[in-house]
């Protein structure tokens, strides 16, 4: 499936992949920033932003409409960055096609199965009653009880049109649902890895890596390095830009990997 692009800048390119109920337009600080020095490529994943919908959330297809979107904007080999589930993709394209990630980023998320913790806002999001004349603030009411947190609301509501009659879901909320189990596994075959440069990024007040995960992440990973970003937690590059940008510099500076260990 080719996914959605939205590009900026010139230069060696890079990758940017979304998490769960994001789209291509969370990137739009982080592009703007390195578009300078980088072709900076934003996607939208599947059933998300303006990509088209279909079922199934299974990260070997996921990674397979990156290899094929890639294909198509002629970019063979690229840095590759993803957050929370695209992280998870962007693991996966590097462990099943790595001679087209020249170096990995995994921003705020570890390669193992994660609980069904989200289970509770998909259902609140299906259960927006989306009759006509729906408000932004009725529709931020019937999320309230499942997503106590407002700015969380806020960003899922940015998936709601209401330009629409009656308002309608931009993403494919149903493939979504339906596909959870896969969204929060993560399976990739047995000997695989990705030798070439990695990072992994945590928030500081992300519980999301733990210390635990880093064996599993070196498992997969040989050369992966780690890096903290102070005051954000797992929305890392949104709540703490000035520290994501500095370590995504950094590391992208780094003409080769070292053995891992603490990059910053």
């Amino acid at each position: 499936m080719r996914l959605q692009a939205l590009e900026a800048g010139q230069g060696p390119p890079l990758v940017l992949l979304h998490g769960l109920f994001g789209s291509a337009r969370n990137w739009g600080a982080v592009q703007k920033a390195l578009a300078a020095e980088y072709r900076v490529v934003a996607l939208d994943l599947r059933n998300h932003g303006a990509s088209p919908h279909a079922p199934g959330m299974g990260y070997a297809a996921q990674a397979e409409d990156v290899a094929e979107t890639l294909a198509a904007l002629g970019i063979e080999r690229t840095a590759l960055l993803g957050h929370s589930m695209g992280g998870k993709v962007a693991m996966m394209l590097a462990l099943t096609m790595p001679e087209m990630v020249e170096r990995l980023i995994i921003a705020d998320i570890a390669p193992r199965p994660y609980p069904p913790a989200l289970r509770a806002t998909v259902g609140a999001m299906q259960a927006v009653p989306l009759h006509a004349g729906l408000t932004r603030a009725e529709a931020d009411q019937a999320l309230r009880a499942a997503v106590p947190e407002a700015p969380i609301r806020s960003f899922l509501l940015q998936n709601l049109r209401f330009e629409t009659t009656p308002p309608s879901w931009r993403i494919g909320l149903a493939e979504i649902a339906a596909a959870m189990a896969e969204i929060e596994d993560f399976a990739p075959a047995a000997g695989a890895r990705f030798d070439g440069p990695a990072l992994a990024m945590a928030g500081a007040l992300s519980p999301y890596i733990r210390a635990e995960d880093h064996a599993a992440f070196r498992a997969l990973f040989p050369s992966i390095a780690f890096a903290s970003i102070p005051r954000a937690g797992h929305w890392l590059h949104a709540e703490n830009p000035e520290g994501f940008l500095a370590a995504l510099r950094e590391f992208l500076a780094v003409s080769r990997s070292g053995d891992g260990g603490e990059f910053a």
